[in-house]
């Protein structure tokens, strides 16, 4: 398997046929798909209306790229301070991550039904904790009651 570099210039690379180059922007997104490969693909192809027939608008092909790098970008960046972070933990002798000490009290079949339940009930995770129901809480950070984050993710 190819890099996401070498990947993303072959999409960039004119002299390929648009169908080929609308197969490298996939393999692109095979190794970077923040939403997952599916939901990732819906969203390059609609926010850059890349058509079925893509002969039609291979510059749409670049466009979307080009928003995945700038996102991947991001990532590498966060990557590679935890990765920084984390050498100078473990010369200073801690080998494992810190691990969060506040968790709900509740078994955890109660505490993933209830996020399950909170999201088929349409309930929105940016507005109050999904698990303890916390209505002070800052939106993308750990609950300050139960530790969970939004969505139902332990921070």
């Amino acid at each position: 398997m190819t890099s996401f570099p070498a990947t993303a210039r072959r999409v960039r690379d004119e002299s390929l046929s648009p169908r080929r180059r609308r197969m490298h922007l996939r393999n692109c997104h095979y190794h970077f798909a923040p939403y997952g490969f599916h939901a990732t693909w819906h969203h390059l192809a609609t926010s850059h209306r890349i058509p079925g027939g893509i002969e039609v608008d291979p510059p749409s092909l670049v466009q979307a790229l080009g928003e995945l790098e700038i996102a991947r970008a991001l990532v590498l960046v966060r990557a590679g301070t935890f990765a920084a972070q984390r050498r100078l933990q473990k010369r200073e002798g801690r080998r494992s991550p810190a691990t969060p000490q506040k968790h709900p009290t509740e078994q955890l079949p109660v505490v993933v039904k209830r996020v399950l339940d909170a999201y088929a009930a349409g309930a929105d995770p940016a507005g109050r904790c999904l698990v303890c129901g916390d209505e002070a809480r800052r939106p993308r950070t750990a609950c300050r009651n139960c530790g969970v984050l939004p969505g139902g993710r332990r921070g």
